[in-house]
């Protein structure tokens, strides 16, 4: 199968060849052809199998097809989770339409609004956003939705466990009725079935993700550790190969920070992306490390999704996850499109129920090494992982740690600044709970080659 047979136009042909992109991905051949005959679509993909390319090249070629005048309103949307995925699809876009004449871009938060409002002034084609920012320019009436054909919900699960649903169904209610939908989400849980009936028409379904699957080139370990020796452990681990990429997932944004001022004490090329850093600050931070400027990206789970990073040889969970379903979603990056991976988590006493939950999630236990030197006072129960059962008499641990709150990464910006004062808007305060909601929801809810685009 080549990219000829999928209908695509020589001008996208042409710019996917110049990229080395030779061979579409599975889910580029079930789905650009249905999208480009019309056709509503609920799409499973996980991140990395190519799924952007799935909806970017159809959308692109019909954009191009139905060109008119220079001003008037976006006839496509496309909506992210986060800002870094919105950034991401917008640079795919590009690449992928750099020969044709569709005019398209970002808006999202953590950056000002004077340069997204020139850009919309401008009349665009097509906008990628992320929903809070996007709720901002409605409210500000900077953007007029009422031409959108095309909508694009890209990572819906991800939307929906981050407490979006109230952001989307607004934005919802201002677009045409008469128009063409595409659901993108690893998962198709009920939540995502019962979107689905709402706002889209006859939809066809592709699944080409398997839930809760890892790529078959990750290798897990875990190593059991005393919490206060997790940092020396994280050194001994990093040092064994000082010039090897890796990131590294910590729980709290503080946590973070603190981190990486101790990776960069002990001189390790680190730097740390969370939602407490500007926009800038995060672009500058993730160009950094995929250009090798430095080796060790600390992040929290915001970085989980939608960075997409060549060759990632290892990811570090020096804090498990609270959601189990997390640990997929961080160990995504690594072992992309073929390549092998490392999944390496350092797992304290106070964590042995997430990585339980890990392994119902997986339906697979996790190879448990101990490292020289680093030997912790206890054992991981046998039901936990493959180790060793407990010493008699050695006390069962069943602590967990408390589960923070998460911050809505993409949330109006008007509702931050309130809520910086202290002052939230109702509506805001309302998302927010509907975010926590959301999130305690989740704990009860049970790559290909180079020659691929995403």
């Amino acid at each position: 199968m080549s990219f000829e047979s999928l209908g695509l136009q020589p001008a996208l042909l042409r710019a996917l060849a110049e990229q080395g992109y030779t061979d579409p991905t599975p889910i580029q051949v079930a789905a650009i052809p249905q999208v480009l005959d019309g056709h509503d679509l609920m799409a499973g993909a996980q991140t990395g199998t190519g799924k952007t390319a799935a909806f970017a090249l159809p959308l692109l070629q019909m954009l191009d097809s139905a060109a008119h005048g220079p001003a008037h309103n976006p006839r496509a949307l496309i909506l992210t989770p986060t800002r870094e995925l919105a950034a991401q699809v917008h640079d795919n876009i590009r690449a992928y339409g750099k020969h044709l004449r569709v005019r398209s871009g970002a808006i999202f938060g953590g950056v000002g609004m004077g340069g997204q409002v020139q850009f919309l002034r401008r009349g665009p084609d097509l906008v990628v956003a992320t929903p809070g920012r996007l709720i901002d320019h409605l409210q500000r009436r900077n953007v007029d939705l009422s031409g959108v054909r095309w909508l694009v919900l890209d990572e819906a699960d991800r939307m929906l466990d981050m407490g979006f649903l109230p952001a989307l169904k607004q934005i919802l209610a201002v677009l045409p009725k008469q128009r063409q939908t595409l659901l993108f989400s690893a998962t198709f849980a009920p939540e995502i079935k019962q979107l689905a009936t709402n706002f889209m028409r006859s939809p066809r379904e592709v699944q080409m993700a398997t839930p809760n699957a890892v790529a078959s080139g990750v290798s897990h370990r875990v190593h059991p550790v005393d919490a206060a020796r997790k940092r020396d452990l994280l050194l001994h681990v990093l040092a064994a190969d000082s010039r090897r990429q890796t990131l590294v997932f910590a729980r709290t944004k503080h946590g973070s920070d603190k981190l990486c001022r101790h990776l960069e004490q002990h001189g390790f090329r680190a730097a740390a992306i969370h939602g407490n850093k500007s926009q800038n600050q995060r672009t500058r931070a993730l160009a950094d490390f995929k250009r090798g400027g430095t080796t060790i990206l600390v992040a929290t789970d915001i970085a989980a999704r939608g960075l997409d990073i060549d060759q990632l040889p290892a990811v570090v969970n020096y804090d498990l996850p609270m959601v189990a379903q997390d640990y997929v979603h961080r160990i995504g990056r690594t072992g992309r499109a073929g390549a092998e991976g490392l999944a390496l988590s350092l797992v304290s006493r106070e964590e042995e129920g997430l990585l339980r939950d890990i392994q119902k999630l997986l339906k697979q236990p996790l190879a448990v090494e101990s490292v020289e030197g680093f030997e912790p006072a206890w054992t991981l129960r046998p039901e936990h992982a493959n180790a060793p059962s407990s010493q008699p008499g050695q006390r069962r641990g069943k602590s967990r740690a408390r589960k923070p709150n998460r911050r809505d990464d993409a949330r109006p910006a008007s509702a931050q600044r309130k809520a910086s004062h202290g002052h939230a808007h109702p509506q805001h305060s309302r998302t927010q709970n509907d975010a926590a909601r959301a999130n305690r929801s989740r704990r009860n809810r049970n790559g290909r080659n180079r020659a691929a685009p995403r």
